[in-house]
């Protein structure tokens, strides 16, 4: 059976319940399920406030790839770079191009914008998604380690007082 190609397109608000269940299956695909909360209504405010932007790859119409993203600060650029925060394609289309082409797409958003850098992080174990960046030509940042502050600590920090 022909492999079917892909339509990449901009997410509208109208895209928020597809958008979501890709993240859900993100979430799945990176066993971190148990950290998935969003919901619908979620993923449409942040698509309509600015928060992020999204492409979808529409294949027959479906969505099955996304590329969720948004403007950051490069201060050592002294310019603006995009942070991927999100790409998936569904297990039933990889292997035909639709991840690279939603990159694609994200790296003519970075030039056209202006911006100096398009940057993501990836799991240390998920080596499909690692050979693809580095068969477009992506490079690690070396030594620097990704940190979060959430949930109980992140309230427990901004409760406390000047003294500590």
């Amino acid at each position: 059976m022909p492999v079917k190609k892909a339509t990449i397109r901009v997410a509208s608000t109208a895209d928020a319940p597809a958008v979501c269940a890709l993240i859900r299956g993100l979430a799945e695909y990176e066993k971190l399920l148990d950290e998935f909360h969003a919901t619908e209504e979620g993923i449409r405010a942040i698509l309509t406030d600015g928060t992020a932007q999204a492409l979808v790859a529409d294949v027959d119409g479906t969505p099955v790839g996304l590329a969720l993203y948004y403007r950051t600060a490069l201060t050592f650029a002294g310019r603006s770079g995009l942070w991927l925060e999100d790409l998936f394609v569904l297990p039933t289309h990889r292997g035909q191009g639709i991840g690279r082409a939603l990159l694609r797409e994200l790296a003519r958003i970075t030039i056209a914008g202006g911006h100096a850098a398009l940057e993501w992080n990836v799991l240390d174990w998920n080596t499909p998604a690692i050979a693809v960046y580095r068969a477009i030509g992506a490079a690690p940042r070396e030594g620097w380690t990704d940190q979060r502050l959430q949930g109980a600590a992140l309230h427990a920090l901004a409760e406390e007082t000047a003294n500590g």
